[in-house]
């Protein structure tokens, strides 16, 4: 990026069940502008099946790409000629999803001859407090909670991170599916719980804590999650 002018890309995600895309503007400073963001759920079509499916998720992001780029491009006042890059979920993710995106936004770029750069989403998430809380002093640690990954990282400075610890098994995200689905509570499980928990007993049950033995940065939920069961 030149420090001497603005910078405007178009951001897109479908690394799981849930299609997202920004139009984002960079000053010339740096400071980031959310210009124009649409997310698209995919809730009712995995709800069914407890879970999300990884065929229909893949064609419902073949489906509802497209016309998001065209709103959020259109919301943002902007027109895709002025565009100076593209930036999409390469990893990881499941793979149907991430092609569909990873293959519209390299068409994309190709046709308007701009540059085109693959994100993994798991640095987008230690970054994305940056564009509601401004600027974060270096270094610091991370805590990354999304679907199937739970994990602290320090932060040295922007792009150089250090795993402190890691699911070993199960990711908090998914704990929380697995036992809704145990329970037939409905899908996504998380917000289910989450709503129950607040009118329960805390002290009816005793659940074990998610740790792991010798490895006290590391996560582990499938105890919690067979615990329930049990």
């Amino acid at each position: 990026m030149e420090n001497n002018r603005e910078f405007t890309v178009l951001g897109i995600e479908t690394s799981c069940d849930e299609t997202a895309v920004c139009a984002l503007q960079l000053s010339k400073e740096g400071q980031p502008n959310i210009l124009a963001e649409q997310v698209a759920s995919q809730h009712e079509t995995h709800a069914p099946h407890g879970g999300v499916v990884p065929e229909l998720a893949s064609r419902r992001h073949s489906e509802t790409l497209a016309p998001m780029v065209t709103e959020v491009i259109e919301s943002s006042g902007l027109s895709l000629e002025q565009l100076n890059g593209i930036a999409v979920t390469h990893r990881p993710g499941l793979l149907g999803s991430l092609l569909v995106g990873l293959s519209f936004a390299k068409s994309l770029a190709w046709r308007l001859e701009i540059p085109f750069l693959g994100v993994s989403h798991l640095e987008a998430h230690l970054n994305a407090p940056f564009l509601e809380f401004g600027a974060i002093p270096y270094p610091h640690t991370g805590l990354l909670v999304s679907g199937g990954h739970t994990a602290n990282y320090h932060c040295r400075d922007f792009g150089t991170y250090e795993l402190i610890g890691a699911t070993r098994d199960d990711a908090a995200g998914e704990a929380y599916d697995k036992v809704a689905k145990m329970l037939k509570l409905g899908y996504p499980g998380g917000p289910i719980i989450d709503r129950l928990a607040k009118e329960g007993n805390p002290e009816a049950i005793s659940f074990p804590h998610g740790g792991v033995r010798g490895r006290p940065h590391d996560f582990s939920f499938s105890g919690l999650k067979t615990a329930v069961a049990r």
